[in-house]
Parts: C-alpha cells; sequence; structure tokens
C-alpha cells in the first residue's frame, strides 16, 4: 500500500470532523460529547505551535504547503509543510502530515484484507463487496462498535507508525464513507470511529486533519480534529467555513483544469487566510510528465 493512485476521474471528497470523548465510549456508540483536546492559538511568529491541553503540534496558519501523497520528492523552495503517505517517508525540516486511508481500502490492498479480516470489509444485503466505483475500493464497514474496536487496532497501528516516522500530524482519509454505503453507515458510526482515531493521534503526540466535508464542520471540537485538509474548497465555496472552523489552519489543495475557479481567483479571495497548493490530479512527483505545483 504505498501513495494513493488517484484516477483522472475527480470526485469530491467529503469528510467528518470533530474531539476525543473516551475510547469506549466512542467505540461503543456514536454519541459525542466531551472537552476540546486542542486550544486554539495559530501560531506567532509563523512558527507551528503546541496546543494547550495536548501535547501536539498544530501547523500555522498560511504556512506554504505541498500535498505529495503520489510520491515524495525535494519539497519546492518556500515550502514548510507537506502531506505524504503513511509509508513514505517525512521531510526533513518540514510540517509532516501523514495519508492514512482510514476508512476504505487502498488501492491493491483488498487482497489483505479480504484475507486477514473479510469481516470488516462492508457489504450488502446480498453479501457483495460495496466499492467506491470513483476510486475503485471497498468500504470498511465501521457500523458495530465491535467492528470499530477490530478497526481501531488496524488504523491504530497505523498512526504510530506515523508518529515513530517522525511525523506531525496525521490525515485519516474517507471518513464520508457512509455517503458511498448504499445506506449500510450512517454520519454517527464514521464520526465515533473518527473520534478513536482523534484520541489515538493525540496520545501519540499527533495533530489530526479533518479531510474535507462540511457536514459535520459543527461537530470537529466534539470528535477531535485539530486542522483541516481540503480538496476544491474553492470550486465548493467552502474555504470561508473551514477556514473560520479552524482560525485559517486549513491546507487546500486545487487542481488543475477542475471546475470553474482559477487558482488565481482562489488566490485572490483565500492566499491571504490558508494554505493554497494548486496540484496535478494524479498528484505526481516532481520530475514527472503532467506535474504541476503552484502557490499563491
Amino acid at each position: 500500500m504505498t501513495g494513493r493512485a488517484l484516477s483522472l476521474f475527480f470526485r469530491r471528497r467529503r469528510v467528518v470532523a470533530g474531539v476525543a470523548v473516551g475510547l469506549a465510549s466512542a467505540l461503543g456508540a456514536g454519541v459525542l460529547a466531551g472537552c476540546s483536546a486542542a486550544g486554539g492559538a495559530s501560531g506567532t511568529a509563523g512558527l507551528p505551535q503546541r496546543t494547550e491541553t495536548a501535547d501536539v503540534l498544530l501547523p500555522t496558519a498560511g504556512m506554504k504547503f505541498d500535498y505529495q501523497i503520489g510520491g515524495g520528492y525535494t519539497p519546492p523552495d518556500g515550502v514548510r509543510a507537506v502531506s505524504r503517505d503513511r509509508e513514505d517517508e517525512p521531510a526533513p525540516g518540514q510540517y509532516n502530515v501523514c495519508y492514512v486511508n482510514a476508512f476504505q481500502t487502498q488501492p491493491g490492498a483488498l487482497d489483505w484484507w479480504q484475507d486477514t479480516h473479510p469481516d470488516l470489509l462492508l457489504r450488502d444485503g446480498d453479501g457483495e463487496l460495496i466499492i467506491d466505483e470513483g476510486w475503485d475500493e471497498a468500504l470498511l464497514d465501521t457500523s458495530t462498535a465491535a467492528r470499530r474496536t477490530q478497526l481501531a487496532e488496524i488504523v491504530g497501528e497505523w498512526i504510530d507508525g506515523c508518529a515513530e516516522n517522525g511525523f506531525q500530524a496525521v490525515e485519516p482519509d474517507n471518513l464520508d464513507s457512509f455517503e458511498r454505503s448504499k445506506g449500510k453507515l450512517t454520519q454517527e458510526h464514521n464520526a465515533a470511529f473518527a473520534t478513536v482515531l482523534a484520541a489515538r493521534a493525540h496520545s501519540e503526540g499527533l495533530a489530526i486533519g479533518q479531510k474535507n466535508t462540511t457536514d459535520l464542520l459543527d461537530r470537529h471540537t466534539e470528535i477531535g480534529f485539530d486542522f483541516a485538509v481540503t480538496e476544491e474548497c474553492a470550486q465548493f465555496d467552502e474555504c470561508g467555513a473551514y477556514a473560520d472552523a479552524y482560525d485559517d489552519r486549513v491546507f487546500a489543495i486545487e487542481y488543475e483544469g477542475e471546475g470553474e475557479v482559477g487558482f488565481d481567483e482562489s488566490c485572490s479571495a483565500w492566499g491571504d487566510r490558508i494554505s493554497l497548493v494548486q496540484r496535478d490530479l494524479d498528484v505526481l512527483p516532481a520530475g514527472e510528465k503532467g506535474y504541476v505545483f503552484r502557490t499563491c
């Protein structure tokens, strides 16, 4: 399971947000209540800041960002934060965000799941796997406390690995899988699991980012997310909602050739508040044909 394989078909991603409640309650139910695990300071003098109530390092609003989940490479001049796949190495001297596909199977990993944890794959009434057709990924089953506990053991080890490898933060992807579950999953199922992941990340000294979706943005402090990683927020007029919720601690990716809002227009609207980057749809490493990288 290497870097995320992105197809030329771009589908808008959504994600559940929020803070750690207690591990047992989060695994057992979708009821989310409790105190925030992260403070609201966005940093001074352009430096990432420790939170007041949890020993995690938050990104600084507006720090120049590169999205490298398709394969790591030397960050361009001026870049101070990168996101890379969990099996990649963090970039020296950067604020490193670790990409983890937490709610669906990675491309090419379905056989491993079927061989080792077939009961954790979501199935329809006929017993057939429910697949995210846009990315050819099977959905993971977060519908019961028992399955969330088992998934937490697997994904939790990946998060631990991010910390051990030197990342400062983690972004769990596909928290919006309930939208593609044919009614088998609810927002509460995924919110409960997201809360467990936030608690695990914080326990390992990692900040955790909300990946897309404004649907549950009003609950982001309940589940435990500290910042946001968004795709196409300018195209969908959502950058303001993320910026307001996270005190501008937002890493926003716009894709070349997608949507009606040009990157220059996006920069004019949001470049002075959040971290905006334009990438190619395949998120190719530098030097490969089709590679695109622009910042405001």
